[in-house]
């Protein structure tokens, strides 16, 4: 399962007459994931589209043009049924719709005009001064703007141009009214003198009506265009109710129609053949030729050329090799094939596995790597998701998706453990799992389904739900307190500090395990020194600090003789023998050697951060820990307040009797006056624990994101696949002679 799905190449060659059916047959199978001819044969050359191509294309562009004047989405409608006229009824919606669509545009800009000529006198409304009163002077120049009053007549009594000016007020608004000077050069006299001053102008709008007659005259406009614009919209709904399902199904058919006639874009073809070449699942092969046969029987020759290995090889390199159009290779010619008897072809030799009969006679002559179908168990599907974010897998590489099923939701729920927010998180990834249709989004609910499982599961070994233990609310449940968040333990603190290095080791060996057995397949040497190399130096160092070599020189949190080792008191653990110690300093010696050989002095400098430094960095799960379970227990102390019970601060939850302890904080329940306190505090503890919930997702769930990303994919991740995408149409309905599209894991 950390593989994924066989893949191999298989060759369809035969008589362009036969073209059209086998296009349509593999088309109806959606199974083959279709290779591109990259011209690379003398006398072959890419197919042309079959006839219709170019007119089934701009219909289906039209019909996309409308769902989308429509927002019309399969979420919305379900495809339904299509008759002989549906042309004609195509143009019809067309024609309808893009009427309604341009009267749309108009209402709507129309409208736009109106909401601003009504923006623009709003300013004059508050002069209340009629808009004919304020243009068409030829003595005096008239301005209306909005800016402070002192410094606008500052600056009119101060220009030499202007002998006299009055102004008018009317809110934020002002209004001048400037005549100037007989020897004036200045054709806007007013501007010029206000420029520097803060002055907004406004346009005194074209009409001879007041300022709320006008305001009124525009209101009206802009109701009745409203009431236009409603109707239409009313009407493409209506067209959107009666039409989508006819257009959802138009749209699939005219998208099955373009990949069929565009797919001789990507074989080989001559003016009497074709070569089509692709990958299948290999479990598939049997059935593909299977169905190719009932539609063609004998007019094509199918071929297994090869079978992919999962190490990285070259496909059809000898296929390739001369083939720049001199007739030296092996290669098949135009002029020496006949249509009826396709040109035999010499059986691959780069790696892949040729079968006996009427397999592996052919070369690999489109030379591709295989595209890849992740073969996870059920549970794990949803988290290839988190994986396709960085890049899907390439064909040659593990597939770590297993791996991060097992340890994502573990380390969230180990960060949040609370019963109460994993409740909440699984009903939240329920709810977007049953909200989203989408792939994508129904993998993510799942997920957050698994994380909120494991927040309860640790949320009952830490016996806390929102904060609170449940033993102190009467519940007491078997393995409940079993472990403890350590915010006043300060033994549990340190051994969680412990535990998240001790995770952090497992993950990481995980890495370096997978990249060694990655690197394995393609080198020995590769695989010893840029993996085996980093393993010896990460587990011998840590190897020697859990010892008792130089233990004086160490914490002794981590090693020691005495109870007062945590570990020591947790697991009767006092450190690994001396001998033990000197063995793991040797292998981090050994280690960082066989680093210097095979990666170079640059390699040296990447020691402390490989072998110790990302280590470290799964400290930031006991921090994630310790912080959120420190906020929920801020805003319960908010709401309760506390006293002090054997040394500790303890909730003073109402069923309490606290008498004779002493009070550390009086919480909003028991203040006064109780009508005030008891919503306050209801509303602190709702809002203070969904605040807790939100950062719970983003803290733990980003924190553990980036430790799967950054440190463990680095061990032996690249990426870089190709997604299988079988040539076909997923929502075609297959006929029941036909195999099922989804290949199935072996």
């Amino acid at each position: 399962m950390l593989r994924p799905e066989r893949m191999s190449k298989v060759s369809v060659t035969g008589s362009k007459a036969v073209m059209p059916t086998v296009i349509e047959r593999i088309h109806e199978l959606n199974l083959v994931h279709l290779s591109d001819y990259d011209g690379s044969w003398q006398g072959f050359d890419n197919g042309n589209p079959i006839e219709g191509a170019e007119n089934a294309s701009e219909k289906l562009v039209t019909v996309r043009a409308l769902e989308s004047a429509l927002e019309l989405s399969e979420e919305d409608t379900a495809p339904g049924t299509i008759d002989d006229d549906w042309e004609q009824r195509l143009e019809r919606i067309r024609t309808k719709i893009n009427q309604l669509d341009d009267r749309r545009s108009e209402v709507r800009e129309e409208l736009r005009q109106v909401n601003d000529r009504i923006d623009r006198v709003a300013p004059f409304a508050e002069l209340g001064i009629d808009l004919d009163l304020l243009s068409g002077y030829e003595s005096v120049d008239v301005l209306v703007g909005e800016g402070p009053v002192a410094d606008v007549e500052d600056a009119l009594e101060a220009s030499d141009e202007i002998r006299a000016f009055e102004t008018f007020t009317g809110g934020d608004v002002v209004a001048v009214v400037a005549a100037p000077t007989e020897d004036a050069t200045e054709e806007n006299v007013v501007d010029d003198a206000l420029v520097g001053v803060e002055f907004a102008r406004y346009e005194v709008p074209e009409t001879e009506q007041g300022p709320d007659a006008y305001v009124a005259d525009l209101e009206e406009r802009k109701r009745e265009l409203e009431s236009e614009l409603e109707e239409i919209d009313a009407e493409l709904e209506q067209i959107k109710a009666n039409e989508g399902s006819f257009l959802l199904r138009v749209e699939e058919e005219l998208t099955i129609e373009v990949q069929r006639a565009e797919a001789p874009l990507q074989f080989a073809t001559s003016d009497r053949a074709f070569i089509a070449e692709g990958w299948i699942p290999a479990n598939q092969y049997e059935a593909f030729v299977s169905a190719l046969r009932d539609a063609v029987g004998d007019s094509v020759e199918i071929e297994e050329l090869e079978t992919a290995d999962y190490e990285e090889h070259e496909h059809g390199a000898e296929a390739h090799t001369g083939s720049g159009g001199d007739g030296d290779g092996d290669e098949p010619s135009a002029e020496t094939e006949d249509a009826d008897q396709p040109a035999q072809r010499k059986a691959a030799t780069d790696g892949g596995q040729p079968q006996s009969g009427e397999r592996g006679s052919g070369a690999v002559t489109m030379d591709d790597e295989p595209p890849v179908i992740l073969n996870n168990i059920t549970p794990a599907k949803p988290f290839e998701l988190l994986v396709k974010m960085v890049s899907q897998p390439k064909y040659s590489e593990l597939d770590p998706t297993v791996l991060v099923f097992l340890t994502y939701p573990f380390a969230f729920g180990f960060m949040i453990g609370d019963i109460g927010y994993g409740i909440l998180y699984m009903l939240m990834g329920w709810g977007c799992w049953k909200i989203f249709d989408s792939d994508a989004g129904k993998a993510l609910g799942t997920i957050g389904i698994w994380a909120g499982a494991f927040t309860i599961l640790f949320g009952w070994l830490y016996d806390d739900i929102f904060g609170v233990h449940m033993a102190d609310l009467g519940l007491m449940l078997p393995l409940a307190g079993t472990l403890d968040k350590g915010l006043q333990a300060t033994d549990w603190a340190i051994f969680w500090i412990v535990f998240s290095i001790g995770f952090g080791l497992i993950h990481l060996n995980m890495g370096l395990i997978l990249g060694f057995i990655n690197e394995l397949g393609h080198s020995v040497k590769a695989a010893v020194y840029e993996r085996l190399s980093w393993i010896l130096t990460m587990n011998g160092l840590f190897i020697w600090i859990f010892s008792v070599h130089l233990v004086d020189e160490k914490p002794e949190f981590l090693v020691g003789t005495t109870e007062e080792a945590v570990l020591y008191e947790f697991f009767g653990f006092a450190g690994l023998p001396e001998i033990v110690g000197i063995v793991g300093l040797v292998a981090f010696f050994v280690g960082a050697v066989m680093v210097g050989v095979g990666e170079g002095i640059a390699g040296l400098f990447e020691v402390p951060a490989w072998a110790f430094g990302h280590v470290l960095s799964y400290l930031r799960m006991v921090a994630v820990l310790l912080a959120k379970g420190g906020m929920a227990f801020a805003v319960n102390l908010l709401v309760f307040g506390g006293y002090t019970q054997d040394g500790y601060t303890a909730f003073n939850l109402p069923t309490y009797d606290v008498t004779g302890y002493e009070q550390d904080f009086v919480g909003l329940i028991h203040a006064d006056p109780f009508w005030i306190t008891i919503p306050a505090a209801i509303l602190v503890f709702v809002l203070g624990h969904i605040l807790v919930l939100l950062l719970g997702i983003t803290a733990a769930g980003i924190q553990m994101l980036r430790l799967e990303y950054v440190e463990f994919f680095q061990k032996f991740y690249q990426g870089g696949g190709e997604e299988y995408e079988p040539f076909g149409y997923e929502d075609y309905e297959e006929t029941e002679e036909s195999p099922s599209a989804q290949p199935q894991a072996d």
